[in-house]
């Protein structure tokens, strides 16, 4: 259901720190031009932690109804919090998004039991399309491929962000078949689909959704030499847009790129000028962006 090109889309704030409706309006057309398959809301490169609930749920529905269908929308509804989740999770439905994301609880370090009892509980009580997601990095507990396999029995449990970057795991729990596998790295992606993922929740995608799609539509159709082609093309730019802490360098990038007031809300900021520069010219070597030289 959420195969191919998906694209954890950026925030953008106006100088006062508030949401910029209009340029998140200009964002979600660039996606659809280019041929982006889904457009994740409210996700960690969304800056979800800094949203108040209210934004949160006001820029779901602003997505969904600027989408209005054209592509699938993926939202963002995980907390550490069962109930708060839980809440996210019944609201993307009322509005009518195509799925939601749902993060490992952060901070609290569940057991695999725990994790298990979280993610069925509201898979149970909220019939959409749950997607899992598992980035230890950022939360401090592994979402093990044996627990991924027993949630996989819950009917709309339908696939799983891996973004733990141990492929022995992600090998084990593409074996099962029993759930879609989408890589959440993107310096992985072709691999992943080469062990039988299927396809990518992107930040660089963000930057380059054309050729990002045409990269995952390439391996989905086993153009492998195609797709490893446009993997190493990219691979510079798969590396520096994780040089600062994510979101970070891709709003940097978008902002040189004429797409985006450079904003951040606290306790993100400005990147350090030697990594500007090394993301700057990265850029203009793909040619994402003119030479100011």
């Amino acid at each position: 259901m959420f195969e191919g090109s998906t694209v954890a889309l950026v925030t953008p704030f106006n100088r006062n720190g508030e949401i910029d409706w209009a340029t998140l309006e200009k964002l979600i057309e660039f996606h659809i031009s280019n041929g982006t398959d889904c457009l994740l809301a409210c996700g960690t490169t969304g800056e979800s932690a800094t949203l108040s609930h209210e934004e949160h749920k006001t820029l779901i529905k602003f997505m969904v109804e600027k989408v209005s269908k054209r592509i699938k929308v993926l939202a963002g509804t995980g907390s550490n919090s069962t109930q708060e989740a839980l809440e996210l999770t019944e609201y993307a439905k009322a509005i009518g998004a195509d799925g939601s994301l749902l993060i490992t609880p952060y901070y609290n370090k569940p057991t695999q039991r725990g994790l298990y009892l979280h993610f069925e509980t509201i898979a149970r009580k909220v019939d959409i399309p749950i997607v899992l997601y598992n980035v230890p990095s950022r939360t401090g507990v592994n979402l093990a491929a044996e627990t991924v396999k027993d949630l996989s029995e819950i009917p709309n449990i339908v696939a799983v962000k891996e973004a733990s970057g141990d492929l022995e795991q992600i090998t084990k729990i593409i074996s099962y078949q029993s759930i879609t596998v989408l890589s959440g790295d993107d310096s992985l992606t072709f691999p992943i689909m080469a062990l039988g993922g299927k396809g990518v929740i992107s930040v660089v995608g963000n930057v380059v959704p054309a050729k990002l799609k045409e990269m995952v539509k390439s391996a989905l159709e086993g153009e492998w030499d195609a797709a490893r082609k446009i993997h190493y093309r990219l691979y510079p730019l798969f590396k520096i847009l994780f040089i600062e802490t994510n979101p970070i360098p891709v709003k940097t990038a978008l902002h040189r790129m004429g797409m985006l007031e450079l904003t951040f809300r606290l306790p993100l900021c400005s990147m350090k000028e030697a990594n500007r520069e090394k993301l700057i010219k990265v850029l203009e070597e793909l040619t994402v962006i003119n030479s100011d030289r």
